[in-house]
């Protein structure tokens, strides 16, 4: 296994472009890989700018007739077909949406590969992580879902057990789909209460299909205004002991920025530092439980210059095995390009001054008046016995 990372990028993955008036700005992607060059963390890893995922690739998930409706949008975006989500508010058609949504899921397969084969331990598509589309509809800003086409792909290479963990603030909804009866996958979302966000799914007793997929599924709802103490708590009460007793043979994460108090489409509360923090667990996770097997995708986040770059210039250093001290200054460069791009300033540094984050354990002892702790308990209790582990 090579020593160092893969970090996947090709430029044209910035034509992932919903337009000026959408939330997903593609300049949070230009700008991360910025700010990874700021530090030399491309120099760090093998960058790499795998090919667009074909069509045989895609159908690993997604319907014949979805694919054929994206191209047709692709093409025609006036034209786009709604009863497959796409042309919506949410997901815009628009000129060449085939190809660069075909350009981001084949880097994620492509680092998915790379670990497998052991070209590289860890892998990094900070571009993916799009975990809501559906095998035959777009949704929630995503059109194919990189980060299940990189299971489906580990799975057709002959992987028989892969965990997926997602930390974004809107739940995994679209990769819990594609796997809800495969045991072979174990989904891990921590998500914003579907009571109080998009997509309104992933309440603690949604486990998985029936018979051997029981259990495969695993969600912890967060109500919101939970910070940074709550969401480690949170991780920890619930991930480590999942992972240990499933022993993946690959760790898929994805690090959706948007769990920051800065985010201005959900409700927690939770800092950079944090989220820097579960990075690092979920390398140790990796290193602990999947011989190191690691592809980390991105995901949310829309507050496109103070977090985004940051949060996943931290998650590249991480798989680097180069982590960059929260407390160092930003290269003067890229803040200049954030003004040149954005007409607008940067953050002067790698933290908001939280780090290092306190972690109260769960197993010090929980409250049951307690909001987050009454969560986490329906999770354990739903699932935890399902896959033979004391709630």
């Amino acid at each position: 296994m090579s020593g160092r990372g893969l970090l996947m990028w090709d430029e044209a993955v910035t034509k992932y472009d919903f337009g000026s008036s959408h939330p997903m700005d593609p300049v949070r992607l230009a700008l991360t890989m910025g700010l990874v060059r700021a530090y030399g963390l491309d120099r760090a890893m093998d960058v790499v700018a795998a090919k667009p995922a074909g069509d045989s690739t895609l159908r690993l998930v997604h319907r014949e007739d979805y694919v054929a409706a994206v191209r047709a949008a692709s093409d025609a975006p006036a034209s786009a077909d709604q009863s497959y989500g796409l042309g919506t508010i949410d997901d815009p058609a628009f000129a060449g949406m085939h190809e660069a949504s075909a350009l981001i899921a084949g880097q994620s397969v492509g680092a998915a590969e790379a670990v497998w084969r052991g070209e590289a331990g860890h892998s990094v598509n900070f571009a993916g992580g799009l975990h809501h589309a559906m095998p035959g509809a777009a949704s929630g800003f995503c059109i194919y879902n990189d980060a299940s086409l990189a299971i489906a792909r580990l799975l057709e290479l002959g992987a028989e057990r892969v965990a997926y963990v997602d930390v974004d603030v809107h739940h995994g909804d679209g990769v819990q789909a594609a796997f809800w009866d495969d045991p072979r996958v174990l989904t891990i979302s921590l998500h914003e209460h579907p009571r109080t966000l998009f997509p309104q799914t992933g309440w603690p007793e949604e486990t998985g299909g029936r018979g051997p997929a029981e259990g495969s599924a695993v969600n912890l709802a967060l109500p919101a205004g939970t910070g940074d103490e709550g969401w480690l708590r949170a991780f920890h009460a619930v991930v480590p002991e999942l992972l240990a007793g499933f022993r993946p043979q690959v760790l898929v994460t994805q690090h959706g920025a948007d769990t920051h108090f800065e985010d201005p489409l959900a409700h927690l509360a939770v800092s950079l530092d944090a989220q820097r923090a579960v990075q690092e667990a979920c390398h140790e996770l990796a290193h602990a439980h999947a011989d190191g097997k690691w592809v980390a995708l991105g995901g949310g986040g829309y507050e496109v210059v103070d977090v985004v770059p940051r949060s996943w210039t931290h998650l590249v250093g991480i798989a680097a095995h180069r982590p960059v001290d929260p407390e160092s200054v930003i290269p003067s460069t890229w803040r200049d390009e954030v003004y040149a791009r954005t007409r607008r300033l940067g953050p002067a540094r790698m933290t908001d001054g939280r780090w290092p984050v306190r972690l109260r354990a769960w197993e010090d002892g929980y409250d049951p008046a307690d909001r987050l702790d009454q969560s986490i308990l329906a999770t354990r209790r739903a699932v935890f016995p399902l896959r033979g582990l004391l709630a």
